[in-house]
């Protein structure tokens, strides 16, 4: 058992992971050590004290095909089991879903299909917008009927925001400033901008100071190795960069863990999240807040 819960013994939650048959996915955990599979994440999962993960809803119709114009709507997740074939996709107990949105598709049967999806399933609880993957900006009233939808059945919408993992991205539609637009015009709609905007950590965390209705997810602040990670924590100023914004949200109860694995492993990237925040903030930010945010069972 990783030493994850030293000085404090509550349960976790993962706020951000991905669970998609996606080739990039596969890639980055060649560099993060991870073992991206079904049975892996059961056991990462198990060794960081996790008991419930929130994941991004993410498919791609080729290989490396990500941000995928023809991906269905709504996103989904799931990946093989040990032993079964791939295309046949599971989800464990304890992953809830934000459903992925592909604005290239975001038609009124697309819409229609959301709304059922959200109406069956009780997995989930929340939308993912890839913004700077798609090039639309979080206030383009192309996702209106999406956070309509949200506001309706109190779903949280998470927001990709900062640095894009593709190429393929123009971080002029992520960065975080961009959200503030979108939660003045959509007040009645709960948000939550991932990985806090890194590197613009401030500018997130202006607009969550700001607006009631503006979370953060500090997850992805990292990406690789646990080595990455001693790297990291051995820079005074990188730790200062993570740590400056959130001192002056000075708010920890707007503040969610995650990991965004398989970019990292879970227990490690744990340990650093315990860095750049309060222990007395901890029960807020590793559990609290994402039972509360995504309104979890």
């Amino acid at each position: 058992m990783s030493d994850m819960n030293n000085g404090w013994r509550g349960s976790v939650i993962d706020a951000h992971i991905h669970f998609s048959d996606i080739q990039a996915f596969y890639s980055a955990a060649v560099i993060s050590g991870v073992d991206y599979s079904y049975e892996g994440y059961l056991r990462e999962r198990a060794d960081a004290g996790i008991v419930a993960g929130v994941c991004m809803g993410l498919q791609e119709t080729t290989p490396f095909g990500f941000p995928d114009k023809d991906a269905p709507v709504p996103m989904l997740l799931g990946l093989p089991r040990d032993g079964q074939v791939a295309g046949d996709l599971h989800v464990p107990l304890g992953v809830f879903t934000c459903l992925g949105i592909n604005p290239h598709k975001l038609d009124d049967d697309a819409i229609t299909r959301i709304r059922r999806r959200v109406q069956t399933d009780p997995t989930v609880v929340g939308f993912k917008i890839y913004a700077g993957y798609y090039h639309y900006y979080v206030h383009d009233p192309i996702y209106a009927p999406v956070y309509a939808i949200a506001a309706e059945f109190s779903l949280t919408v998470a927001i990709h925001t900062g640095v894009t993992y593709s190429e393929q991205g123009i971080m002029d539609y992520s960065h975080p400033l961009s959200a503030d637009r979108m939660a003045v015009q959509y007040r009645d709609t709960q948000f939550l901008l991932c990985h806090m905007g890194n590197p613009w950590i401030m500018d997130a965390c202006e607009v969550a100071y700001k607006n009631r209705n503006v979370y953060l997810d500090i997850s992805g602040l990292v990406e690789g190795d646990a080595a990455i990670i001693d790297y990291t924590e051995s820079e005074p100023l990188l730790m200062v960069h993570y740590k400056t914004g959130l001192v002056y949200l000075n708010d920890y109860k707007k503040v969610l863990f995650g990991t965004d694995w398989p970019i990292v492993p879970m227990a490690r990237y744990a340990e650093f999240c315990k860095k750049i925040t309060p222990e007395r903030a901890w029960e807020d930010v590793f559990y609290e807040n994402a039972r509360r945010v995504y309104r979890l069972p």
